[in-house]
């Protein structure tokens, strides 16, 4: 058995380098060393190693050791975030001391600095992790803290190195995309402060600046206040603003009125623009003076305290003495994008833990008005005041790529649009071409002027009256009647009914229709709707409130121009008169997801929005049904056959397979999906073959159900797999999100091979990949509860078994649906839960091609005999 620190001595020169070479360790697992609550504790380092590419050395002691990893883009706060750590030698237990520049020409030649250290704490046996590649730990740095996971890759063949993934798993410590990377927040050495061009080729402990390093000196302290020593942070000094060319010496203004941005149809292009993401909150201006915060509205409202302490203590503790920042307070929901209704919902229950603060301008520092500097200058000195706030106080990143690729992007995602700033402009007020929005869904604010009671709660809404300002009077636009949590529509009862009025506000008579029910208001309350078109008679068509915009007031809401209504042929939505149902809803105020203020209205609009789409994969099929007659939180059950009082829509079927009347439900139109609406179907599973031919499926359906532990890159690795396996066999792969946990990989099929012959060959596939990669795959649903494993479900293909139908939703918290995807959109940004009913549509309507639209062209017969010959496709 060779010696542990046998490969790390074998390569390397110690009278050239001065890399320790470190004592004699024996190997011999040491579990006094290893236990949990052992001392001496265990310790780790990272070391930031600038060789023939920059990477970051992550070691943990085990076994008089440091057991090593070379993470290629350093470690990420956020769990979505697996990076590549290629497992290397053992280094002696005193490299972690080690900082200094080794030779060129040596291995590793470059220079190190100890970027983190700290101890580690193994969750469970770390032997036994290691050895099967799964190590869990938390680590107690003076950077990094909280749990983490190093997980073992699958090897290729011939492979000579070895591969793992760092994770940052999901807890206090963690950060959600887009949040600052820490790697640039604190870039640093822990040891002596300084970066990596200070240590080049200088003896360690010595600069060529200070001469020997002073951890004291080394400190800034021109414009930040003194800290203990035990401090992690190092950050640089402030540029000083009085140094700035444009930069104004004045007093601070107490408010400043907002840049606006002027809506277009498309994003510009040039490299004098920059892109953001539009953020889906509230516009804030951060007021901080002496440690004193104000948060003001766009229109100078003070809001300080509707937003609890975190925000205020997380500004206050910026290293500035007086500043003016404009950004946005949002909350981002578990997917990582910005809800408003998230916000709205937050606000109605008191809650602050979820509140973020994202930057994008800064227009005041310390004694110096900035508003004529540059916005490139403005935003880098932003970037160093915010550096070291996170997670709270986060800086708007931006994009330099073409506006159309960074909208393409953001619409594919769901996201509300994109802001668009000229790179070089000034700050100013109000709205401008220097700021343009693109947009990519219809969204505007409305006067509520009067509410409809809920049908199914005595202290609830049931729909708001909608409308804008026009011709010197308010007048109708429709209702919206989903969106709303129950908590919101209870709130809103509440407002609205102290608001009452006998005569109606609106400048003209309601019709029969509009006024049905309705309860007028004092038209002062502005809600923000996001809606799919205008209809021709002006009225909004499948609107969903979003939340009240307190920051806005309704005598300065009119009708919105927005590039929606003029340029349809930009967007993937039909241009045609959409489909419409006959079907009556009883009671469409009835909340399915509470949480995410889905209705029963909701979820029939959604449906009629997809209806192209999900058609082909759920009419003419026999269907399993999932039902939830007082919604997601209520009971559930499953259904396959009629019940008492059916709507006529629903189509009913006799099995041909089975002498007895059983009555299979299927559907053939709209009319059909909106009668599974009206009888609270929340999940539709389809059979994969049609009723034109029962026994010959038209599509293969391979199920990816992570177990515990499994990270969702393996998911898309997996997914990837199954993708070539099927193309060894001569079938084109389609991938979409479960909506629970996996990924679903679906091959369409010439209806020829009958459901044995199709049983067999995904059988086949399934177990091929469980005997190839039995560390990561199983095959056997009683295998499935095995942490750290991928479940390849196969028994969807046999007759009679169903998978929940791309489009259909999840009885799921948050209105999950299972979506279509093209392969190149597989990434962490993207997980399997990811669209919802409230963002699916809008990027439906933004794609510039259904990622789904060749479907049915690219199906294939299985070919039996090639099939057989592979056993289920080879690696």
């Amino acid at each position: 058995m060779a010696a542990p620190l046998e490969a790390y001595r074998s390569k390397r020169d110690f009278k050239v380098t001065p890399e320790p070479a470190g004592r004699k360790a024996t190997g011999t697992p040491d579990k006094s060393r290893t236990a949990k609550a052992a001392t001496p504790a265990l310790s780790f380092v990272i070391q930031k190693h600038d060789a023939t590419r920059l990477h970051y050395d992550f070691r943990l002691e085990m076994d008089g050791v440091l057991k090593s990893w070379a993470v290629t883009r350093g470690p990420s706060l956020d769990p979505a975030e697996k990076r590549l750590a290629v497992h290397v030698e053992d280094h002696p237990l005193e490299y972690g001391g080690f900082e200094g520049t080794i030779p060129k020409g040596e291995y590793g030649g470059g220079t190190v600095i100890l970027w983190d250290r700290g101890t580690w704490v193994p969750v469970g046996d770390p032997h036994r992790g290691y050895a099967k590649g799964h190590l869990e730990f938390e680590l107690k740095g003076e950077k990094l803290h909280g749990r983490w996971h190093l997980v073992k890759m699958q090897g290729r063949p011939r492979e000579k190195r070895e591969n793992w993934l760092l994770i940052k798993a999901e807890d206090d410590a963690a950060r959600p995309p887009g949040a600052p990377d820490i790697l640039d927040e604190m870039p640093d050495s822990v040891k002596t402060g300084r970066a990596i061009a200070d240590v080049e080729d200088e003896a360690p402990g010595w600069s060529s600046k200070t001469g020997k390093i002073d951890r004291k000196r080394a400190k800034p302290a021109a414009r930040t206040k003194p800290e203990p020593v035990a401090e992690a942070a190092h950050p640089p000094p402030l540029t000083d603003p009085a140094t700035l060319k444009g930069a104004k010496k004045a007093a601070m203004p107490a408010f400043v009125e907002p840049a606006l941005a002027s809506p277009a149809d498309v994003p510009p292009a040039g490299r004098r623009w920059i892109h953001e993401i539009k953020f889906d909150g509230y516009r804030l201006q951060a007021h901080v003076a002496a440690g004193r915060v104000k948060l003001l509205t766009r229109t100078g409202l003070d809001w300080t305290k509707k937003f609890g302490k975190e925000i205020v203590a997380a500004l206050q503790a910026l290293p500035i003495g007086t500043a003016l920042l404009d950004g946005e307070l949002v909350v981002e929901t578990a997917n990582g994008a910005s809800d408003f209704s998230a916000l709205q919902a937050d606000l109605s229950e008191g809650r602050s833990d979820r509140f973020v603060f994202y930057a994008f301008d800064l227009l005041y520092l310390d004694g110096y008005d900035l508003r004529e500097l540059p916005l490139s200058e403005r935003k880098q000195l932003l970037a160093q005041v915010v550096a070291q706030a996170a997670p709270l106080i986060r800086l708007s990143q931006h994009f330099e790529e073409d506006g159309a690729v960074v909208f393409r992007h953001a619409s594919r995602l769901g996201l509300e649009g994109i802001v668009s700033k000229v790179l070089d402009s000034p700050y100013r007020s109000g709205r401008s071409k220097s700021w343009l929005k693109v947009k990519g869904s219809a969204r505007q604010e409305f006067v509520i002027g009067g509410y409809v009671p809920s049908t199914t709660s005595r202290r609830a809404i049931g729909s708001l009256v909608l409308g804008v300002q026009a011709d010197g009077a308010l007048q109708p636009v429709g209702r919206v009647g989903t969106g709303f949590s129950a908590r919101v529509a209870e709130d809103l009862f509440q407002t609205l009914e102290r608001m009452r009025i006998s005569a109606s506000p609106f400048g003209r008579a309601l019709t029969a229709e509009e006024g049905r029910q309705v309860r007028f208001v004092r038209p002062e309350l502005v809600a923000e709707v996001e809606f799919r078109a205008w209809t021709a008679d002006g009225h909004l068509r499948h609107a969903s409130f979003r939340g009240l915009r307190e920051d806005k007031p309704a005598a300065e809401i009119i009708r919105e121009k927005s590039s929606m209504d003029e340029k349809p042929a930009r967007r993937n939505a039909p241009t045609a008169e959409p489909a419409r149902s006959s079907v009556k809803l009883t009671h469409p105020d009835r909340v399915y997801w509470p949480d995410a203020g889905v209705t029963k209205q909701g979820l029939a609009d959604y449906y009629t929005e997809v209806w192209p789409h999900i058609a082909p994969f759920i009419t003419r099929r026999p269907l399993s049904l999932l039902r939830c007659p007082n919604g997601v939180t209520g009971e559930q059950f499953f259904q396959k056959n009629a019940w008492k009082g059916l709507n006529e829509a629903i189509v009913l079927l006799d099995d041909p397979a089975t002498a007895e009347v059983e009555h299979l439900i299927s559907i053939d139109d709209l009319d059909g999906l909106i009668a599974l609406v009206q009888s609270a179907v929340l999940e539709i599973h389809p059979w994969g073959s049609t009723v034109d031919a029962w026994e010959k499926p038209d599509m293969i359906i391979m199920d990816l159900d992570p177990g515990e532990g499994v990270g969702w890159e393996r998911v898309i690795e997996a997914a990837q797999e199954v993708r070539q396996r099927l193309a060894d066999a001569g079938l084109a792969a389609f991938v979409k999100t479960s909506g629970g946990k996996g990924l679903h990989v679906v091959a369409p099929l010439k209806p020829k091979a009958e459901w044995p012959e199709i049983k067999a060959f995904t059988k086949g596939l399934a177990d091929a990949m469980a005997s190839d990669s039995p560390d990561h795959y199983v095959a056997t649903i009683t295998k499935a509860k095995r942490p750290g494993k991928i479940l390849i479900d196969y028994l969807r293909n046999q007759r009679g078994q169903t998978a929940v139908a791309p489009y259909s939703t999840r009885a799921r918290a948050g209105a999950p649906v299972s979506a279509p995807l093209a392969w190149e959109e597989l990434s962490p940004a993207i997980g399997p839960a990811y669209f919802t009913v409230l963002n699916l549509p809008t990027r439906l309507a933004s794609l510039g091609s259904d990622p789904w639209a060749d479907f049915r062209t690219a199906a294939k017969p299985l070919e039996l005999g090639a099939a057989a010959k592979k056993k289920g496709g080879g690696k």
